[in-house]
């Protein structure tokens, strides 16, 4: 696809149209209530919450797009001067509401956008959405995917949703006499905070914003913000730190509990000669066991009895309640629409990896160039060093003790083809990311 046609999650460049996966704030940075570049597609959630997030936008900017229906939007094509067609279909990306992932097709081909998403294979909602997009494909290979690649690495392996939400349900159970604080952003997790409402039969305290947000997504009898009327409340992410507990339980007992995939990695374990037995224990401060060729579905069954909740300070507890993909979950999505090409949209987490380097055997691209030259042993030397590399860098301690922590800052996007964000990478290795495939920009050179 030419430059210059569309932008995605992009608002400096000038494009003809624009598209927006969803409200996260990494997502919209340079969006503003003046901005004026042009349409922006969206979803009809994205919409109904665009005026609360930028007072004063005009809204006649906005063009909704529903899911499972091809939308046509013409565009001039700067090259050869002429009317060009793109053809583009929404589908539901189960991040958070409004999320979605975008497919083009047009003369370039099929390509799927999918910004944040979470594709849990035993979802009957992922696989209503695995459905339209391959119906939509008829047929056809996808010429280029652009993936979520948060967490493209083997060392990670998120429960369901669902499983985790019920994690959450058990320790508030297990701790009747206390107040119960959890870290929610601005938009997300609200089917965490429902579950939770529902099994405990109990109403949430939100801040008065996110209770505005709840009311515009319609919820409208589960939350409060009296504090009198639950112990149980879901604070800003940014508020949630050590400090703010240790001042919490100097009145009354008081645990923490942060729900995000942000860092869960598996430990390494074996018992009688089997890695199953690994996934029994969870560690958010380091691990490197290789899930490639693990069922999911039996991995899922395997964990459903497991511990996998870390009390990692006193009165803090995490749980790994992801609204991304994992990394079987991610093989997965590329096993089956099978793309001929793959480009990760996040550049800089503490693991990143490219997903060439681990999902190249699942489609037709070459490998990158310097893998291609290396005998099978020295690829496996490099996957070793690839896999211990990415457990030297842990969880930021400044995750629980500092204000300023979210996970939007954890992971940076990065540009490509069709104008997605660029930003600074973390303090990585550049030469040794770059000899595995590592898309590095002049941006990864610290100031």
């Amino acid at each position: 696809m030419e430059r210059g046609l569309i932008s995605m999650d992009r608002w400096s460049e000038g494009s003809q149209v624009y598209f927006l996966t969803h409200l996260h704030s990494d997502h919209t940075n340079g969006l503003s209530s003046t901005w004026r570049r042009g349409p922006i597609f969206c979803s009809r959630i994205t919409a109904k919450l665009f005026p609360f997030k930028f007072p004063n936008f005009d809204l006649s900017l906005l063009r909704i797009l529903d899911i499972g229906s091809w939308t046509s939007v013409s565009l001039l094509s700067p090259s050869a001067g002429s009317k060009t067609f793109v053809q583009v279909m929404a589908i539901d990306a189960h991040h958070c509401p409004g999320a979605l992932m975008y497919l083009f097709r047009g003369e370039f081909g099929y390509m799927l956008y999918t910004g944040d998403f979470r594709w849990e294979i035993t979802s009957k909602r992922a696989r209503v959405g695995m459905t339209m997009l391959l119906n939509a494909l008829e047929g056809h290979r996808l010429d280029m995917l652009n993936l979520d690649n948060t967490y493209c690495n083997p060392s990670y392996y998120f429960p369901s949703r669902k499983l985790a939400a019920q994690k959450v349900v058990d320790v508030i159970a297990a701790h009747p006499e206390h107040d119960i604080v959890i870290g929610i952003d601005r938009l997300g997790k609200e089917d965490l905070l429902v579950h939770i409402a529902q099994a405990l039969k109990i109403k949430i305290w939100v801040w008065p914003e996110r209770l505005q947000t709840m009311h515009l997504l319609g919820f409208h009898d589960i939350f409060t913000t009296k504090t009198s009327s639950t112990r149980v409340r879901a604070v800003p992410r940014y508020s949630f730190s050590i400090e703010t507990l240790e001042g919490l339980n100097s009145m009354r007992p008081t645990i923490g509990i942060m729900p995000s995939g942000l860092p869960w990695v598996v430990k390494p374990h074996q018992v009688n000669g089997s890695r199953f037995s690994s996934l029994l224990s969870v560690s958010p401060h380091k691990g490197k066991l290789l899930l490639n060729g693990t069922n999911p579905i039996v991995v899922e069954k395997l964990i459903r009895n497991s511990e996998f909740v870390e009390r990692s300070h006193e009165y803090i507890y995490s749980i790994p309640y992801s609204d991304h993909s994992c990394f079987n979950e991610i093989k997965e999505f590329v096993r089956l629409i099978k793309p001929l090409n793959v480009k990760g949209i996040v550049s800089s987490s503490s693991c990143y990896v490219d997903p060439l380097y681990h999902l190249a055997h699942l489609f037709s691209a070459t490998k990158p160039l310097h893998l291609r030259k290396l005998l099978p042993q020295q690829l496996e030397k490099f996957r070793r060093e690839e896999r211990d590399e990415s457990m030297e860098t842990t969880k930021p301690e400044s995750m629980l003790g500092s204000d300023n922590w979210t996970e939007a800052g954890w992971k940076r996007t990065m540009s490509g083809n069709i104008n997605i964000p660029a930003s600074r990478l973390s303090r990585v290795s550049v030469i040794r990311r770059s000899q595995r495939g590592v898309k590095i920009v002049e941006d990864d050179f610290p100031a």
